[in-house]
């Protein structure tokens, strides 16, 4: 009787045990799971030109400064009315001033040399500081004679006046104020000239190399040159380059990481070498989990405007997506989420997920200005050639003034299938 009784509690035991593990292989008790597809548009309007400002009203004997960040390849552009005239002013030739020399050394000095006196083509010349169509004489802006011609040296243009000597009424200088800030001053030196005239005010732009972003000579003058030219009024040119300048930056090829932990990048601790390939160089390949094809293309490259990069995982409640890609117009700045949770409970993350993007510091390269550095891609020598920062991880909260917010360069989207 007590082998029986025996026996039963052994087999109860033994029920109960298997009816447990039953329940725990039941796929109802089991951490949801599902696919997810992640896309990275850059949605960056496209820029024509770098930077862009305006000089006031430079008296004779007084001048003014402006500066501004270039980096190898870009070139100073800057026109300004020669007021005691019709439709003069004074500008460098058309295609602007290389700031860098062929040895990549910045360009620094006096630079009058290259500044000329330039017929905007668009109200017929009268004798200088002499004609009633000329500032201050004129009765209002834009009331001479419409010339119907195109934009010559003045040196092409024989209207029989004599006009001061251009070295003897302005003198333009660039410094090299370090790193890639230059300063450019302006000074109005005709009050010991025949003529003495006021500047009007002038724009300044920095552009790349083949660009005309102020007047192209042999053209019709623009409505924008014609305003500066004849009148000194700026605005035109204001609206016009404040809307195409400006950083537009790439994004390279990224990485991804799903699971508990972050396996890209630990805040304060030290990049990884795969890190600091990413965020220098746009070299994803260190890491297991990496994208690097744009979704419009067929092989690895970075994405422009209008271009995205997507990928797709498998992840469980419990889950958390961590991504890097580089910001291209910078040393080692990197966007991307540092452990972002992929389920509210058990329902997946869908949707635009911009907000929780930051942009980080690799620490591991000095950082120069976003998009002038000469260390900063396409601008630097090579890979990994800028100056060492020996830093740590960290979130970027000192982004350059030039950078706008991510929400204007970048979107970042999640489906869950």
């Amino acid at each position: 009787m007590k082998t029986i009784q025996l026996l039963f509690i052994v087999l109860s035991i033994f029920m109960f045990t298997a009816c447990s593990d039953d329940e725990n292989d039941d796929p109802v008790n089991l951490p949801a799971a599902n696919e997810f597809t992640v896309t990275i548009e850059n949605i960056a309007e496209g820029k024509d030109f770098f930077a862009y400002g305006s000089t006031g009203l430079i008296t004779p004997g007084n001048s003014e400064s402006f500066s501004f960040n270039a980096g190898k390849g870009h070139y100073l552009n800057f026109a300004t009315m020669f007021v005691q005239s019709n439709d003069l002013f004074y500008a460098p030739s058309d295609a602007g001033i290389a700031l860098y020399d062929s040895d990549g050394n910045a360009v620094t000095g006096d630079v009058t040399s290259q500044f000329y006196y330039w017929d905007a083509g668009t109200e017929v010349n009268q004798e200088p500081g002499v004609g009633a169509d000329q500032a201050p004489r004129q009765s209002g802006p834009n009331t001479g004679t419409a010339e119907n011609g195109t934009i010559k040296l003045l040196s092409m243009v024989n209207d029989g006046y004599t006009y001061p000597t251009l070295s003897d009424v302005i003198k333009v200088s660039i410094a090299h104020d370090g790193g890639t800030l230059f300063t450019v001053t302006v000074e109005n030196k005709s009050n010991t000239a025949s003529l003495a005239s006021p500047f009007a005010p002038g724009s300044w732009v920095v552009h790349s190399s083949g660009q005309y972003p102020l007047f192209k000579d042999g053209s019709t003058a623009s409505s924008n040159l014609e305003g500066l030219a004849e009148d000194g009024n700026l605005e035109g040119f204001n609206t016009t380059l404040g809307a195409n300048s400006g950083l537009v930056s790439p994004f390279a090829p990224g990485a991804y990481s799903v699971g508990k932990t972050n396996e890209l990048f630990m805040l304060g601790q030290s990049s990884t070498e795969a890190l600091m390939a990413l965020a220098e160089d746009g070299n994803a390949s260190g890491f297991a989990m990496h994208f690097n094809t744009p979704d419009q293309g067929d092989s690895p490259a970075p994405i422009f405007p209008n271009q995205s990069y997507s990928f797709t995982f498998t992840a469980e409640e419990g889950d958390y997506l961590s991504l890097a890609t580089m910001l291209v117009q910078s040393n080692d700045w990197f966007i991307g989420f540092d452990n972002l949770k992929l389920y509210s409970g058990s329902t997946p993350l869908t949707g635009d997920i911009t907000s929780s993007l930051m942009v980080f510091d690799s620490g591991t390269e000095l950082d120069e200005y976003a998009g002038a550095g000469n260390y900063q891609a396409p601008r630097q020598p090579s890979a990994n050639s800028g100056m060492d920062e020996n830093g740590v991880v960290s979130i970027e909260n000192d982004l350059s003034s030039n950078v706008p917010d991510l929400s204007q360069m970048v979107r970042v989207t999640i489906t869950a299938n």
